[in-house]
């Protein structure tokens, strides 16, 4: 009788470890456009000690853009995602890479290709959210 008495009521389930709305690929932008904005200034600046700074901070901009990407992948993304975007795997993949080259270049170019693929990243996201 307890048992019956303690039940739960409602059974729910979410497809992420939390219910929807704490995951969003424009964590991973924002640090990637400083990332982008910091290769910038640094190329625009002479200053020896101004670019030992602005390296440290892109490379940390840069580490919390994968940081962002790789919590989408292993916690947001799952097997239904993976099935309707087969190139799910891959875009991340390029995409950890990418960041991965931005951080270890002061070449703005490579800033805008990391940013280009969180993009492919954020619109296939958002359409995950659709249904």
């Amino acid at each position: 009788m307890l048992s019956r008495l303690f039940a739960p009521k409602v059974k729910v389930s979410a497809h992420c470890d939390l219910p929807c709305g704490v995951y969003d690929p424009a964590q991973a932008r924002i640090e990637a456009e400083s990332v982008k904005a910091v290769q910038e200034k640094y190329q625009a600046n002479e200053d020896a000690d101004f670019r030992t700074r602005a390296v440290l901070i892109k490379e940390q901009r840069a580490e919390l853009a994968k940081h962002h990407i790789s919590v989408l992948w292993s916690d947001y993304f799952k097997p239904p995602h993976f099935e309707k975007y087969p190139e799910l795997h891959q875009l991340v993949n390029d995409t950890l890479k990418a960041l991965s080259a931005a951080k270890g270049s002061n070449d703005p170019a490579t800033g805008q290709k990391a940013l280009d693929l969180i993009a492919e990243v954020d619109r296939i996201f958002w359409e995950t959210k659709k249904g």
